[in-house]
């Protein structure tokens, strides 16, 4: 199974932005689409539903998809136990407070800082933030996650960098 993991787009409905033609191919091929927040508007979630299944949780920003997205899924990914959240707290103990608040997860996706980062957990999930592949704020560029599942394993994940 391959998923496109992807965070704080804030694309709303009748702006310039749009998603780079990059991650819409990447979405095209994924089996499904995992979105950690802050896509502020309907109309990208029909544009990636119309590319692949998508799951998304409720981002800060997100205030007209209040009472449409949940604060945070609990997915199987073939036999991956994933959680998809948007805001998990400071950076600084991270792993081990996701380890706490989610002790069934192997997989906890999150966004909110737009910054990659992928942690492994000694005694808990890995913590992934695919980054933002439309404001890269602090980070260095625009970016995106890719998850190849088997088995109930994770087989490759990373991000991709949109130069």
């Amino acid at each position: 199974m391959r998923a496109v993991l992807l965070a704080d787009t804030h694309i709303a409905d009748g702006r310039g932005r749009a998603l780079d033609d990059r991650v819409l191919a990447a979405a095209a091929k994924a089996d499904v689409i995992l979105h950690a927040g802050d896509v502020t508007g309907p109309g990208l979630l029909r544009t990636l539903e119309d590319l692949a299944p998508v799951h998304a949780v409720l981002g800060n920003n997100d205030v007209a998809l209040r009472g449409v997205l949940p604060d945070e899924l609990h997915l199987d990914l073939d036999g991956l136990a994933v959680t998809l959240v948007h805001d998990t707290g400071a950076r600084a103990g991270r792993p081990a407070r996701m380890a706490r608040r989610y002790p069934a997860a192997d997989l906890v996706v999150f966004g909110h800082s737009h910054m990659p980062e992928d942690v492994a957990g000694l005694d808990g999930p890995r913590v992934f933030n695919p980054g933002s592949p439309t404001q890269r704020r602090r980070a260095l560029v625009h970016t995106f996650g890719v998850l190849e599942v088997a088995g109930g394993r994770i087989r490759d994940l990373r991000h991709v960098e949109l130069p």
